[in-house]
C-alpha cells in the first residue's frame, strides 16, 4: 500500500497519524478478510508502524483504506507521496460455531492455565 498524499506527511516521535492509501475497497466475502501489516524495514529501520500493530478490514467495509501510522522513534519521519507504508494481505476466515455448556468433558494438560502459562518455570 502507498500513500497517497500531495504532499509529504511528518509523523513526529510517539505520534500517529491517519494517511489516505487512494485504495477503496469492498471483499463482500464473510470467508476473507484483509489484514494490513507493517513493513519490517521501516519498522525495523525507522520505528514506523501501524498505530494498532496489525489492522483488520472486515468483509463488510466499503471505502478507502486508511493507514494508521505511528512513530515509535525518537525522531521525526517523513512520509511522501507514494511511499511505501504497509502491506495487505488477503486471508480465508473461519465462521466459527459456539456451543453452550455447563461444563468441559475432556481436560488438557494445560488446564485453566491464564495468561503467561506457558509451562516454563
Amino acid at each position: 500500500i502507498r500513500a497517497c498524499i500531495e504532499e509529504p506527511i511528518t509523523i513526529n516521535p510517539g505520534e500517529t497519524k491517519l494517511i489516505g492509501s487512494g485504495l477503496a475497497i469492498h471483499i463482500n466475502d464473510p470467508y476473507i478478510t484483509a489484514l494490513m501489516v507493517p513493513r519490517s524495514g521501516l519498522g525495523i529501520k525507522k520505528g514506523i508502524v501501524l498505530g494498532n500493530l496489525c489492522a483488520v478490514i472486515d468483509s463488510d467495509y466499503l471505502g478507502e483504506v486508511g493507514v494508521g501510522l505511528w512513530n515509535r522513534s525518537s525522531e521525526p519521519f517523513d512520509i511522501n507521496p507514494g511511499e511505501r507504508i504497509c502491506q495487505m494481505l488477503f486471508v480465508p476466515v473461519m465462521q466459527a460455531e459456539f456451543k453452550i455448556v455447563d461444563e468441559f468433558t475432556h481436560s488438557t494438560e494445560r488446564g485453566e492455565g491464564g495468561f503467561g502459562h506457558t509451562g516454563k518455570h
